[in-house]
């Protein structure tokens, strides 16, 4: 039997649940499984305990969007806003002001 990569993720965040690394991985890997509530759920745990500077932030915003809960996407991206400009990404800022203007 195959081990899957969320699997491991899993595993790995059994004996170090609080590793924003392994945390975002996971997120990552949900994504391209396409299982919305797991990302959603897990980048929050994410964002939780981590200085992200952006892009954790966006990924959960686009999780909301696909799942339908808007006033959670727009709320996330201007968090997300606010994280890229405090750590020196403005084009990040900038793509994210975009959507909410645009999409939401």
């Amino acid at each position: 039997m195959t081990t899957s990569r969320i699997d491991i993720f899993k595993q790995m965040l059994v004996s170090d649940p609080i590793n924003s690394s392994i945390l975002f991985g996971l997120a990552k890997e949900y994504e391209k499984a396409g299982q919305t509530q797991e990302m959603i759920e897990t980048l929050e745990r994410y964002l939780a305990i981590s200085d992200d500077e952006g892009n954790g932030f966006g990924m959960l915003a686009r999780a909301y969007q696909k799942a339908d809960q808007q006033p959670k996407a727009r709320e996330t991206y201007q968090r997300g806003i606010e994280a890229a400009t405090k750590h020196g990404h403005p084009s990040m800022a900038e793509e994210y002001r975009t959507i909410l203007e645009s999409e939401l």
